[in-house]
């Protein structure tokens, strides 16, 4: 029993620190900065962004509110999990998140093949599906948490 209530603490104090606005917004630019190291074939820039990428969601401290968009999209990202919602059944506004992995694999695959266009629009598309996703998300995470005064 103790050892679930230390994970879950781990759990918890990983999702607050994530919740920080910067967290989310500097995970923005790990896609073009990983096509552009795939492209250049500069591993060392490509590890730096794989490191990141892991101790992003511990970096920053939790925001002090839940106000900023980008701290709901982190909790509307932990409740829609938590209420059982993942790429199984394919609902919306999963279905985008599902999508974005073969757009996100293809831009990569372009990256390495080096044909910039085709990894830059891959790239944009992957990015403007991740944000249309996460946008759905605190719509549906604000529309259910929200009470009225």
């Amino acid at each position: 029993m103790e050892l679930k209530s230390t994970l879950e603490g781990i759990e918890g104090t990983f999702w607050s620190r994530h919740s920080n606005p910067k967290s989310g917004w500097s995970r923005t630019v790990l896609l073009p900065v990983i096509l552009y190291a795939t492209y250049r074939r500069n591993w060392n820039v490509a590890a730096v962004a794989a490191v990141f990428t892991l101790l992003n969601p511990i970096l920053f401290s939790p925001p002090k509110n839940e106000d900023a968009w980008m701290t709901r999209v982190v909790l509307a990202e932990r409740w829609w999990k938590e209420r059982g919602n993942g790429v199984i059944g394919l609902t919306y506004p999963t279905v985008l998140n599902a999508v974005n992995v073969p757009v996100t694999a293809y831009a990569v695959v372009a990256a390495y093949r080096q044909r910039p266009l085709r990894a830059a629009l891959a790239g944009v598309a992957s990015m403007a599906l991740k944000l249309w996703y996460v946008a759905a998300l605190v719509r549906e995470y604000d529309a259910e948490t929200k009470t009225a005064p």
